[in-house]
């Protein structure tokens, strides 16, 4: 290895090795059967009709993706992008209730009535300074394609489905407020697909906490009498390394990330204010608890070693849970992608620990939910990069889109039109739990 010029540009570390991976993961994977579904879902003929309508939609669905992708909004101020997903559904006659659940950029709209009923649901919020370098404008259009779709044949579905507009993912906990307003009381499942660089049915998302934590000092000339001082940055430079040093104690699954987001004025003044956020991350309810412990201990022995008060902020959004997937009805997606010549991998097979959060975990744990992964990007582009938002407007992304909102829409229709797999989905999420009352989970 050279050895790097500290004035020269870094370089990324590691390179090739997700190449690596997914083609080993791939040849491990080539004599094995593709993941499917025992259950018949619905007839040739609706799948056909709706595979058709999808195709019969792709102009206005990579306008939509491009629009949206062209015009990046972060959390709760995507107004632009909530206006183009409302405009191009009333264009196809659809009644839209934008500003839904008290959310000014939520937005809902339904087909058919009553029950068993579908929620499809689509994100378009952006990431500051990158854009969509998660592939939300993806997302969305996916999500309108298979609602309108469906709509085409609802009647000989039954049931209805409804298509709800999620805000804010980025850190805002749309999923969660929505939730919280009824949004999810009256569906028996809910249906998406997330961007990235491979097909997964049922990646482990892992749940997340935010705090932020400040730490109050006494400023003091930091040369002439600095001994008069309580050094606030100090606290947060122990605070940082302590979770550094955690690190090495927490599970493999766990993960910890921060950034000092104030650490004084000047260098003569010794600082009397200094912070940081972190973010805390594990794959179960449960240990996710046990790091929030671990983390606030290792906060308040930086405020004992400095002599500096700490205050606290946890969760100014929602806390994230972890997804719990509905593996039955993965197995339905993962069929259904299989006719678009998508080979879906299962979970295991890409490293656990390579993972982020999601508030369509907040769904799950109320009702059965899928959250599978849709190939735009070669397998070694990560999200939340650059490279990814220039991905989720490519020609590749149109192509996926297609494929996802077809993907949906036939599970969808599968899950309205076969009494034995709602029968199978539904005993599945029994066996997890049912339901989980998420107002005391996070208490």
């Amino acid at each position: 290895m050279s050895a790097h010029d500290p004035y020269d540009p870094p370089e990324r570390p590691y390179p090739g090795l997700l190449a690596d991976q997914f083609a080993q993961i791939e040849r491990d994977l080539a004599e094995q059967p593709p993941l499917g579904s025992p259950h018949e879902g619905a007839s040739a003929s609706l799948r056909e009709a709706l595979s058709e309508r999808v195709q019969a939609l792709s102009d206005d669905l990579v306008e939509l993706s491009h629009t949206i992708h062209a015009n990046p909004e972060v959390g709760y101020e995507e107004h632009k992008s909530a206006a183009t997903a409302a405009a191009l559904l009333e264009r196809h006659g659809h009644t839209v209730e934008v500003g839904a659940y008290g959310l000014p950029t939520a937005f809902r709209a339904r087909v058919g009535t009553g029950r068993p009923r579908v929620a499809v649901l689509a994100e378009y919020d952006a990431l500051p300074g990158i854009g969509h370098a998660c592939g939300h404008n993806v997302i969305c259009a996916t999500a309108l394609g298979a609602f309108l779709a469906l709509s085409s044949e609802i009647d000989a579905l039954g049931g209805s489905v409804e298509l709800i507009g999620t805000p804010a993912e980025e850190g805002g906990g749309g999923k969660e407020h929505i939730a919280r307003a009824g949004g999810f009381d009256d569906v028996d499942a809910a249906v998406m697909v997330h961007p990235m660089g491979v097909d997964i049915a049922d990646h482990p998302w892992i749940g997340v906490r935010q705090v932020s934590i400040v730490y109050h000092g006494i400023s003091a000339h930091a040369s002439v009498m600095p001994f008069l001082g309580r050094n606030a940055l100090d606290a947060v430079v122990h605070a940082y390394n302590g979770m550094s040093q955690l690190r090495q104690h927490m599970l493999p699954t766990d993960r910890v990330h921060g950034v000092i987001t104030d650490g004084g004025q000047r260098p003569n003044i010794v600082p009397d204010r200094a912070a940081a956020t972190f973010y805390l991350r594990s794959a179960q309810p449960h240990t996710l608890s046990v790091l929030a412990d671990q983390a606030r201990r290792v906060f308040e022995a930086a405020a004992l070693a400095t002599g500096t008060q700490l205050e606290t902020l946890w969760d100014p959004c929602p806390v994230y849970l972890p997804v719990r997937h509905n593996t039955t009805l993965a197995g339905r997606y993962a069929a259904n992608m299989g006719l678009r010549g998508r080979r879906v991998l299962p979970a295991g097979v890409m490293p656990e620990e390579m993972t982020g959060s999601t508030d369509l975990g907040n769904v799950s744990v109320r009702v059965p939910a899928i959250h599978p992964t849709l190939a735009i990007a070669p397998p070694d582009v990560t999200i939340h990069t650059p490279e990814f938002a220039t991905w989720a407007s490519s020609e590749r992304a149109d192509e996926g889109l297609l494929d996802g909102a077809a993907g949906l829409a036939l599970t969808a229709a599968d899950f309205l039109a076969d009494r034995a797999l709602r029968e199978a989905v539904e005993a599945e999420f029994a066996s997890q739990g049912g339901p989980l009352d998420v107002d005391a989970l996070l208490e």
